[in-house]
């Protein structure tokens, strides 16, 4: 069967550096960090006490009070991302046929924060109380709420579901929605991730892993790929949605069509349950089956936006990855790891990442990775490689691939080009 052409005709993000998209790519192209102490709870105790936290967000500027009460955070973010892409999009009226628009909309943990509070309230009050749990306690924690709710409120009633594959969940979400458009099983779908995982049990599990940054005493500057003294990722939260359409019918009802959706790849490392394969083994094939998904040439990509997520073996992975996929062409790509100014979003970090590569090929600039100095290097990394430091580059963008990998090895890759007709 021929396969249908799938573009991009809105989006949204609700963001560590910008409630809106327009807002979150100015501050990303100028190389605005979202790290900060944290406010969401009191971290004093903890071995990090800084995040990537979503910044004047009043849940009542979006949902009426017995609304927000059947809402985890995480599905807060999730809404109110989705609903910008699909206003965006103009999809949100009945001259489309919402029997056919789907929601695929991703987390890699989903409702922690209700889950914290009701297993803390039974810890606490169980034994005297007897189980004495939340109604909603289920429905607000479930990883697949979010798109549910979106559906809900919406009316689409095409395939709907969530991804769940640790930090690579959004990317996955996107490439599920690309196929199901491309074989003709929906006309659009809205795609996506979130995640609300900055309270005691996220920072506290990730800190007894080792997988946080701990510097404490400058938190704008902790995230830094690529850089000799990386320590660690920085958690961030928030969502991010694109609408994902076929070409003909997106045409037909005069859509703005952002670009094309190429191909997507997948793999797994097989290597061990959170640690990335340290000669980048699923990396590198993640990204070889992206291309041969999308019938393309390494040498036709301009940019890679790397999972670089700052963490001392992840880098180094991904870095040999990209030079054995590319090659000499390699040396001729922009690099960056936007997760420098934004945080790993987690489930939600892919979703946000393709909507930068987005931006970056309609606008023609390279977002930068910061917090690199120039003697601050690690002798495994291949500098000759530009990696985007510190500045944002202009270029004329006609491809680019979006890498996200997760913990248990999930590995997944997105790539977009420039729309032409």
């Amino acid at each position: 069967m021929e396969l249908k052409r799938v573009v991009v005709t809105g989006l949204g993000a609700l963001t560590p550096i910008g409630n809106d998209v327009e807002t979150t790519w100015k501050n990303a192209v100028n190389g605005v960090s979202g790290a900060g102490p944290i406010t969401h709870f009191d971290s004093t105790k903890f071995k990090t006490r800084f995040a990537c936290e979503v910044k004047d967000f009043n849940p009542e500027e979006h949902f009426d009070r017995k609304k927000a009460r059947t809402l985890d955070l995480y599905a807060m973010y999730a809404i109110v991302a989705a609903d910008q892409a699909i206003n965006d999009a103009g999809l949100d009226n009945e001259n489309v046929d919402k029997n056919r628009i789907g929601v695929i909309f991703a987390a890699g943990i989903g409702g922690l924060h209700t889950f914290e509070q009701e297993a803390g309230y039974f810890a606490l009050n169980g034994e005297e109380q007897g189980p004495k749990y939340n109604p909603f306690f289920i429905p607000k924690m479930i990883a697949d709420i979010a798109a549910g709710q979106i559906s809900i409120d919406h009316n689409f009633r095409g395939p709907n579901y969530a991804t769940v594959s640790a930090c690579a969940s959004s990317n996955n979400a996107l490439i599920d929605a690309f196929n199901l458009v491309r074989l003709g099983m929906a006309d659009a779908i809205v795609a996506g991730g979130a995640e609300a995982a900055i309270y005691p049990a996220g920072v506290g599990g990730f800190n007894a892993m080792k997988a946080l940054s701990t510097r404490n005493d400058e938190p704008e500057r902790a995230s830094r790929p690529f850089s000799g003294s990386r320590d660690g990722f920085v958690i961030g939260e928030g969502a991010a949605a694109l609408v994902l359409e076929e070409l003909e019918h997106a045409k037909a009802r005069g859509a703005h069509i952002y670009a094309e959706v190429a191909g997507g790849g997948m793999s797994a490392d097989a290597y061990h349950i959170t640690a990335t394969h340290p000669e980048g083994l699923g990396a590198r094939l993640v990204m070889e089956n992206a291309l041969k998904d999308a019938g393309m040439k390494p040498e036709e990509i301009d940019y890679v936006n790397l999972h670089g997520t700052s963490t001392p073996v992840g880098d180094i992975g991904e870095e040999k990855a990209v030079k054995e996929v590319f090659g000499k062409h390699a040396y001729d790509m922009n690099l960056s790891s936007t997760k420098s100014m934004t945080g790993h979003l987690l489930g939600a970090a892919g979703a946000l990442e393709a909507l930068m590569s987005v931006k970056a090929i309609t606008d023609g600039i390279i977002p930068p990775t910061i917090n690199h100095e120039e003697d601050d290097k690690d002798p495994e990394i291949d500098y000759n490689l530009n990696f985007t430091f510190n500045k944002a580059q202009k270029r004329d963008i006609n491809a680019a691939l979006s890498n996200t990998f997760g913990f248990g090895g999930h590995n997944a890759a997105i790539i977009f080009k420039k729309y032409k007709d």
